[in-house]
């Protein structure tokens, strides 16, 4: 069985893989934009690679979300609607 925080990370980096898609961003432009590699970025979004706090802020900012709406468990809905308001 999986923890609760593999469960949870899991769904932040979905979160963040489809806001990047909504947004129509590739990896490699989010990759560029922090200043890593494609690989790398790919990583995180596999849940592969731990990310700090400094960093999923960087991200947030990059798809203009609010950092509470991509870690909630909720997140989907909320982002869908935030951005649906955007456009």
């Amino acid at each position: 069985m999986r923890s609760i925080s593999e469960l949870k990370t899991k769904q932040i980096v979905s979160n963040i893989r489809k806001i990047r898609e909504f947004r129509n961003y590739t990896q490699d432009y989010l990759a560029a934009k922090l200043q890593i590699s494609q690989n790398a970025y790919s990583k995180i979004e596999l849940g592969y690679s731990s990310v700090t706090l400094n960093r999923l802020i960087e991200i947030t900012e990059i798809l203009e979300v609010e950092l509470a709406d991509l870690i909630s468990p909720n997140g989907e809905e909320i982002i869908m609607l935030k951005l649906s308001t955007k456009c």
